[in-house]
């Protein structure tokens, strides 16, 4: 069951994701891993899409955000998302691994960060993180 007063409050029950990523196998891979957990997705392919989305009036539970994207980079979308107001879970996933880039996308408002490729496991510690 989606945690209804943090995200919104919606009606239905059923956990929602944005993949945000500029890769198409990456979007691929991200969609079927959540969707064979049962989890609606969509995705758009850099964080200024993630952001129009939000400004349309769509929320999410979680939302999976790579770092280097055109546009729009995954720091910057999810800085943006959180000025606001957006309280989804934001997992960062990306290949990158020093310590100084990851904790700079931390900072800039992501809950978790998992290094690519993403697996069922890495995504369910995501999910137990909002279910928890």
């Amino acid at each position: 069951m989606a945690a209804q007063g943090r995200h919104g409050g919606r009606k239905s029950n059923k956990m929602t994701a944005l993949v945000v990523d500029d890769n198409m196998v990456n979007q691929t891979i991200h969609h079927r891993l959540l969707d064979n957990l049962g989890i609606e997705n969509e995705a758009v392919s850099n964080g200024k899409e993630a952001v129009d989305i939000h400004c349309s009036g769509k929320t999410f539970d979680l939302i999976l955000m790579d770092m280097d994207m055109p546009v729009m980079n995954g720091i910057e979308a999810t800085r943006k998302l959180r000025e606001m107001g957006i309280r989804s879970m934001i997992a960062g996933v990306s290949t990158r691994s020093m310590e100084r880039e990851v904790q700079e996308f931390m900072e800039a408002g992501l809950d978790d960060y998992q290094v690519k490729p993403l697996t069922v496991s890495k995504l369910i510690s995501i999910i137990h993180k909002i279910n928890g």
